[in-house]
């Protein structure tokens, strides 16, 4: 069996920053000990080893600016030394669509997952911080499919990471995707209102609201403008499916034959892409509108379908 290495962490003591400030007690230490359980953190502040202003406190607690935490000695996963290459980084640089003091918008690539895990050392966010080292804060807004492309939005200030989650939870994040659709698209505009659960239809689910706008119609497929009212996992793969308008080339709801057809057009990837974002930041007094121009392997196929 091969073992992994691994250190122990001695007793330290941690104080709160104006980036950390507000985070519940429980997600900070998930990331501050990285390889550690999530079961052994909660039995840690369970029993009262974790101490905040010397005190004890729930898993719930939020954190406050100038908080003294102390941490028992932990064994932790020693850290890797791997880097996301020049290559990688070159890559992320030339996709940046948008960059102030407070956020960074990129034009992320099909086939590049967001976060690392599940066997994927990098994604964007690892990349990203290793492009910008001296920066404290980077964290993802929100998140995009592996095989997704398009504007990607990412917070450089823990104040805005909160504030742009509150305009999305408002649905004041305005987003829009682009996407070839199965099938010769019948009438305009059409919402779909069908709640999601884990990947699927279900009365259940939570609320899921898109919004489908014919681009441009060809005989067996459908250049579709989508509106995200909402923003459930595979929200629009889902919803195009339960239409019978399935995503070009989408391996997990789409239709096989129809796949096998836009593959035999050149089309090697997922044709979904966000394609802008368009928000009004009050902290900055700031209006932000970004697009993201189709890839040219997307318009290649759409000029066949001609």
């Amino acid at each position: 069996m091969r073992k992994i290495a691994s250190k122990i962490m001695q007793t330290n003591l941690l104080i709160i920053n104006e980036n950390q400030q507000g985070q519940r007690i429980d997600n900070f230490l998930f990331k501050h000990l990285k390889g550690v359980p999530k079961s052994h953190i909660y039995r840690i502040l369970r029993k009262g080893s974790v101490r905040v202003n010397k005190k004890r406190v729930k898993p719930s607690y939020k954190l406050q600016l100038q908080d003294q935490i102390r941490l028992p000695p932990i064994r932790v996963a020693a850290k890797t030394t791997a880097k996301p290459s020049i290559q990688l980084m070159e890559l992320l640089q030339r996709c940046i669509l948008y960059e102030d003091e407070n956020l960074l918008i990129i034009n992320k690539p099909s086939g590049l997952a967001v976060h690392s895990g599940s066997g994927i050392n990098f994604g964007v966010i690892e990349i990203v911080r290793a492009m910008r080292p001296a920066a404290k804060f980077i964290e993802l807004v929100h998140r995009l499919d592996k095989e997704t492309s398009g504007c990607l939005l990412l917070a450089k200030k823990s104040s805005i990471l909160k504030e742009l989650h509150l305009l999305l939870r408002a649905g004041k994040i305005k987003k829009i995707y682009v996407a070839l659709l199965k099938g010769h698209w019948q009438g305009g505009s059409r919402k779909v209102d069908v709640p999601l659960l884990k990947g699927q239809v279900s009365a259940k689910g939570k609320p899921a609201l898109t919004e489908f706008k014919p681009k441009q119609k060809f005989s067996n497929a459908t250049l579709m403008q989508i509106i995200l009212h909402t923003g459930r996992t595979h929200q629009i793969r889902i919803h195009a499916a339960y239409l019978d308008c399935s995503v070009a080339r989408d391996n997990k709801y789409g239709d096989k034959e129809f796949n096998k057809k836009m593959r035999k057009l050149g089309l090697r990837r997922l044709f979904l892409h966000a394609a802008a974002l368009r928000f009004y930041l009050p902290s900055a007094e700031r209006l932000i509108n970004v697009k993201a121009d189709l890839d040219d392997d997307l318009l290649t196929v759409l000029a066949q379908l001609l």
